[in-house]
């Protein structure tokens, strides 16, 4: 049966959603994962001491806990295309013009432009799958999420060739993923003239009023959990590669070591979710993530260049903790609401508990002279993040 005009012009906007989507999440790392391979040069490049350089990793998490909260309102004005692509445009622009920016205030300014971008994308993308495949949730979720982390890997693993291949210039080596952020830009200035084919989100239904998430042990678990893995995977994006390095191993070696960690985020965060989701405790799920986070830091404190791929392994292993603590959130609420609630708690009271870890990190670098005294505190932060976990993935409910 022939298709309609109308049926016709669905179908290619389907694509084009499509297309937007896994544009956009290929692009929700580089700006971070980018860095850390090439952060040496960078540094040396811009005059920049280590423990600004813990400032700069500890910029994602301040950015995703202030400008993201800012998505719906913005998404009312423009429509969630729109805003998606206000995002996709600060982040090409940020990511264009920092490399060549004169100083380090100015550079983290400009870091700054491209991760409040990426905040957008963040909140929204998900809501573009509810809108646009109502019927298809968990394979455009899968799709997005497989984009995201081969997102993040290819720019860990690739950054320090092309940095070569470019006669050495760390500039061009970041540089270039402004170009691929603004391949995705176009789909969706469409998409953002299209809101008439924004499904309606729907009103949100009202929670009990009397609920204060602040006095529930269980939302306080889930922040602290949330903030002590982010803090864990935003001292390995800023910092892991340099470990590596400073361990004796060349700088493209580093590079694919802490793709590695990516990587593993693909078959795992699937395998992860299906399985904490069928159970009603994630507790010794959680327990066991942080094992391997706490072995993978151990490692690299006591011989990093003695066994480095299973080190990365590890922590790779590790980084599930991210895909497990969404799923608990799920789980704890009672019902749509109070997870609605439950999440912005959790995420925003986590993104602000992880915001100081890289600093301090860098910090402890810069007036250590060495990774040990630095790791020594990640392998002491596990402790709390899998008690944390522990009592989030307790069978409880909220509400």
């Amino acid at each position: 049966m022939a298709l309609t005009s109308t049926e016709r012009t669905g179908r290619r906007v389907g694509y084009l959603a499509v297309a937007g989507l896994v544009l956009a999440a290929i692009n929700l790392r580089p700006a971070v994962t980018s860095l850390g391979p090439v952060l040496a040069e960078v540094r040396a490049g811009l005059g920049m001491s280590a423990t600004v350089a813990g400032l700069l990793t500890s910029l994602p998490a301040v950015c995703f806990a202030a400008i993201g909260s800012t998505a719906p309102l913005l998404a009312r004005r423009w429509g969630t295309g729109g805003a998606v692509a206000a995002g996709v445009a600060a982040l090409t622009l940020g990511l264009a013009v920092r490399p060549w920016a004169g100083g380090t205030p100015l550079f983290l300014a400009l870091t700054a432009l491209a991760l409040a971008g990426i905040s957008l994308a963040n909140v929204l993308l998900p809501v573009v799958v509810k809108q646009r495949f109502p019927d298809r949730v968990g394979a455009m979720t899968g799709l997005y999420s497989v984009a995201l982390n081969l997102g993040a890997s290819t720019a860990a693993a690739v950054t320090v060739p092309l940095t070569g291949a470019f006669g050495g210039d760390w500039r061009l080596g970041i540089g270039v993923w402004a170009v691929v952020a603004a391949i995705s830009l176009p789909s969706w200035i469409l998409l953002a003239r299209d809101r008439a084919r924004e499904a309606p989100a729907g009103a949100p239904v009202a929670a009990d009023p009397g609920l204060r998430l602040r006095h529930q042990g269980v939302a306080w678990a889930l922040a602290v959990y949330f903030g002590l893995q982010s803090t864990s995977a935003y001292v390995m994006m800023g910092w892991l590669p340099q470990m590596f390095r400073d361990a004796g191993l060349p700088a493209g070696t580093a590079g694919l070591l802490f793709a590695v960690t990516s990587l593993l985020g693909v078959p795992l965060s699937f395998a992860l979710s299906a399985v904490a989701g069928r159970l009603r405790r994630q507790s010794g799920i959680a327990v066991a993530v942080g094992l391997c986070g706490l072995a993978g830091y151990a490692g690299l404190w006591a011989a990093p260049a003695a066994a480095p791929w299973a080190w990365a392994i590890l922590l790779g292993i590790a980084n599930c903790s991210f895909p497990l603590v969404l799923t608990m959130i799920a789980m704890r609420g009672r019902s749509a609401a109070v997870v609605v609630r439950l999440s912005a708690f959790a995420q925003s009271a986590g993104y602000l508990l992880s915001i100081p870890g890289p600093i301090v990190v860098g910090a402890l670098y810069q007036h250590s002279g060495g990774w040990r005294v630095p790791l020594a505190l990640m392998v002491a932060l596990m402790v709390p993040q899998m008690i944390a976990g522990f009592l989030a993935g307790r069978d409880r409910q909220i509400g």
